[in-house]
């Protein structure tokens, strides 16, 4: 182990140089000249979200079931390493680590501020500001930011971890991961061609992230010192998250972002323990359990909703957005997910996952999203106008503004933002710079000067966007970069179904891997074909 840990890794440059010149080719445009790049994405988000639409809802909810089937079936008992290998990191680190790359600095941007969008623009062709209107506006989030966003993120790091634990291979990307399929393909210009499609799908999604957060953050430090808001503060603001991010990668997983991740998980659970209690607490528990009724009795409704005759745009504008967002995110999630995640089962990865991202999320949106509803629905503040009229940011800072010692909680929360988002970006810089290196394997971390690399080139993109601003430019990059990331999802999947059934199937039920004899076809496979040590094969008994 330490022989993997201490080998020198080499940069690909025929992976990295072109993925550079893609990014600085969509960025540049968005300096340059951002009032005709904004006409240009209104337009193709329009044509994407009303042509592909089904396409992202079939994606979210054929993850969420495909996961679900691979927990609960004999797939579930392979262990991503060897059969006496322990877990790389203790349960509480791993699921913190998960989470805060998984969520980000994009839930405090959200959980105060969509209740209220949805109690004034309802889904369903429910009244705005109804009762029923606010029992919605209190469960629509639960379903954006539930199993489905989690299950799409473990849609890549299963196929991901099973290369890296199982079949040991060398080498940190989704094209291997679609060897099982492709073949002798990944090798060539279409496995270059998925990683570019990886490489511009987690900086587009991370982009994404920094366009809607350092606004959000500006007018934060508006309120607690008096300034005035402009694009100098916002670069300020950029430029400190890219130090506390470079710091992060150059220090690793270990000493740089566990730490951070740490950091981040209790400052969150006080800020939410202290607003619960703080409030009306029980009318967010009230809600929070008629919420997750709600949820559960029209799951499926919501799952599939295209609103093909109304045409409301709701389901456009909110999920598929929301779903391809998630997507967009799949592959830097994978890629993580799977690298921090060796010695664990599928079945451990599969339900912590969707256990605790899901309830985390839920928390958030519960509690935060529970008080500035009611705030707006007692007449205390009017947060819909002020949301109408001064956007997000304005209307964080004035539910944060009703909370006892406001003074200290919007300085607290505010922090909160900064490792939030910080550990997002990190997580990112890390793996796309594990991305861009020739060998490295689930033992090793890619070259530091790699990881401060892509750190900037994410700050750049975030420039980019806030130099155009709004919120339908960032959903555009969004849901465009996710569009080619579903047929690569897809591909994964039935690459490690097909491992398995050639790695496991005399050990698995014939009912769920075809079955092909009492003899394993890697007895028949290529002598430079991968395949898992055969202690990994031992684990799978045991494990029954």
């Amino acid at each position: 182990m330490s022989t993997r840990k201490n080998k020198k890794v080499a940069i690909d440059l025929a992976l990295l140089l072109p993925s550079v010149l893609v990014i600085l080719a969509i960025s540049a445009p968005l300096l340059i000249t951002p009032e005709a790049s904004k006409i240009v994405v209104n337009q193709l988000l329009a044509w994407c979200t009303g042509t592909f639409g089904w396409l992202y809802l079939l994606a979210g909810v054929g993850s969420f079931l495909f996961v679900v089937w691979l927990a609960f079936g004999p797939v579930g008992r392979i262990k991503l390493g060897d059969p006496d290998e322990a877990p790389e990191f203790s349960k509480l680190p791993w699921v913190s680590m998960l989470f805060c790359a998984g969520i980000g600095i994009s839930i405090c941007n959200w959980a105060f501020v969509e209740p209220l969008y949805f109690l004034s623009s309802p889904p369903m062709e429910i009244p705005a500001n109804t009762t029923k209107a606010v029992e919605w506006a209190a469960m629509y989030p639960m379903f954006h930011w539930g199993v489905v966003p989690w299950a799409v993120y473990l849609m890549p790091a299963l196929p991901i971890g099973y290369a890296l634990y199982v079949r040991k291979v060398n080498v940190l990307r989704l094209s291997e991961a679609c060897r099982g399929v492709l073949g002798g393909l990944v090798d060539g210009p279409i496995g270059k061609a998925i990683d570019i499609i990886v490489i511009f799908s987690i900086v587009g999604g991370v982009g994404t992230s920094l366009g809607l957060s350092v606004p959000l953050v500006s007018k934060l430090f508006q309120s607690m010192f008096g300034l005035q808001d402009s694009f100098g503060l916002q670069m300020i603001i950029l430029s400190a998250w890219i130090a506390m991010i470079a710091w992060s990668v150059y220090n690793g997983l270990n000493k740089g972002i566990q730490t951070l991740s740490n950091i981040n998980a209790v400052l969150a659970l006080i800020l939410l323990v202290f607003v619960l209690f703080a409030s009306s607490t029980v009318f967010i528990l009230n809600l929070w359990v008629n919420s997750f009724g709600l949820l559960v009795n029209n799951f499926f409704r919501m799952a599939f909703w295209t609103d093909p005759i109304a045409k409301s745009g709701f389901p456009q504008n909110w999920t598929i957005f929301y779903w391809a967002w998630w997507i967009a995110y799949a592959p830097m999630m994978g890629l993580f997910v799977a690298r921090i995640s060796r010695g664990r089962t599928i079945k451990d990865i599969i339900l912590n996952g969707l256990l605790w991202g899901s309830f985390g999320c839920w928390a958030f949106f519960a509690i935060w999203g529970g008080f500035a509803l009611n705030l707006d629905v007692s007449g205390s503040v009017d947060l819909q106008t002020i949301l109408s009229q001064q956007g997000i940011p304005a209307t964080v800072v004035a539910v944060l503004q009703q909370l006892p010692a406001s003074d200290l909680i919007i300085p607290l929360f505010t922090l909160l933002c900064f490792i939030f988002l910080a550990t997002t970006v990190d997580s990112s810089a890390y793996m796309l710079a594990a991305v861009c290196t020739k060998e490295i394997s689930g033992y090793q971390e890619p070259a530091r000067w790699n990881r401060i690399l892509w750190a900037l080139l994410l700050g750049l993109v975030g420039v980019g966007l806030l130099s155009v601003g709004g919120l339908k430019i960032v959903q555009t990059s969004t849901v465009l970069v996710a569009l080619p990331m579903i047929p690569v999802l897809f591909i994964m999947s039935l690459s490690m179904l097909r491992w398995i059934k050639e790695d496991f199937s005399s050990e698995l039920a014939p009912d769920v891997i075809a079955n092909t004899g009492s003899e394993s076809t890697n007895k028949n496979a290529p002598a430079d074909q991968q395949t898992p040590d055969q202690g990994v094969l031992d684990s799978l008994a045991i494990n029954k």
